[in-house]
């Protein structure tokens, strides 16, 4: 049985408290292993200079449009494909382009994140496709990342995994943005935008700090159920970004197949494990056929305690087993399932 563990830390410094908070690790796995993926973040002292800011299409700019009202994007983007709601009170826009997939927060009619991958971005120094070196030699990435607002402070902390993976940026005092590596290829696969309370409220590194912490939305059954669709047509959505970025075929949703992801992702949320087995050893296999699935070949992704499905995404193309689900040619149809932060991807060979 697997438990997540949250630990924090009081010291006393010079009268005040400084606290050293751990986010709840992150966990994946294919059919047949099982790797954790740590996680933590790190502070940079100098801000990140843009020379040619790269944009979201011609009409967006990636970085500045943090702070911006979300009529920016109905004049210059129109309406968009979806809205679906998040885990941390802001709203998703979904728009998907011939050259990419975007992912824009809007929290009290203003755009507070934003999420962008498979497109070719217009403007150095940042571009989809750009190797980790270029872009390491350009602003040294940086271990410790830190923001201040007053008297309080927090101090990002990276690990390795995390340099190499998603390292962190300030762009400006409060805003920031996490770079998204394919380690595979060492190319930039994503990028997310956020600003300095939703970085703290999605606490995806470890934080050493001094003050308060944002605190998470407490979500009723009926908010977490529209999130979960959400999140499960955005790891649908994503999946196929990646696929189509490869020269791989996309996949068709596959709706039963959805219903045995989503019912093993809630198992493991309810009965406090992590495993392609349930605890009375049913596996895939089993698991498909008590909905009567045809199939020639099938396989399974899962993972638990990512931010949201962007960073689940993103987790598993870093994994070499992982991704080999995520890119098979013969895989002709998905199921995916999320309950609260567990997520599962089924796939599927089926003749047409």
């Amino acid at each position: 049985m697997m438990r997540f563990i949250r630990s924090i830390v009081i010291l006393t410094v010079i009268a005040l408290s400084i606290f050293y908070f751990t986010e709840q690790q992150n966990f994946m796995a294919n059919e047949e292993e099982l790797i954790q993926v740590n996680r933590s973040l790190k502070e940079k002292s100098n801000l990140l200079e843009i020379k040619s800011v790269p944009v979201i299409s011609e009409e967006i700019d990636l970085f500045e449009c943090i702070g911006q009202s979300n009529e920016l994007l109905l004049e210059r983007l129109g309406e968009p494909l979806r809205k679906d709601p998040s885990a941390y009170k802001y709203e998703w826009w979904i728009y998907k382009q011939s050259k990419g997939y975007l992912q824009f927060g809007i929290l009290n009619n203003e755009i507070v994140t934003v999420f962008g991958t498979g497109m070719e971005m217009n403007g150095k120094p940042l571009q989809i496709g750009q190797m980790y070196d270029e872009l390491d030699e350009e602003f040294s990435f940086e271990d410790e990342v830190t923001y201040r607002e007053g008297l309080s402070s927090y101090t990002f902390r990276l690990t390795k995994e995390d340099l190499m993976m998603r390292p962190l940026m300030k762009v400006s005092e409060n805003v920031f943005a996490q770079l998204y590596f394919d380690t595979i290829t060492k190319k930039l696969s994503s990028i997310r935008v956020l600003s300095a309370d939703i970085l703290l409220m999605h606490r995806p590194y470890e934080i050493v700090y001094r003050g308060d912490l944002p605190q998470k939305p407490d979500l009723t059954e009926s908010e977490w159920k529209n999130v979960e669709k959400g999140m499960e047509q955005q790891v649908f959505d994503l999946t196929n970004v990646i696929r189509k970025r490869h020269n791989i075929p996309i996949l068709e949703w596959e709706e039963t197949v959805s219903g045995v992801a989503f019912n093993h992702s809630k198992d493991m949320a309810k009965n406090n494990y992590f495993s392609h087995y349930k605890l009375n050893g049913d596996g895939l296999k089993e698991r498909l056929a008590t909905k009567d699935v045809f199939y020639v070949s099938a396989g399974e992704n899962i993972a638990a305690q990512y931010t949201d499905a962007p960073a689940a995404i993103e987790g598993w193309l870093n994994s070499e087993s992982h991704r080999e689900a995520l890119l098979n040619k013969e895989y002709t149809h998905l199921g995916v399932g999320v309950y609260r932060l567990y997520y599962t991807q089924n796939f599927l060979e089926q003749p047409y």
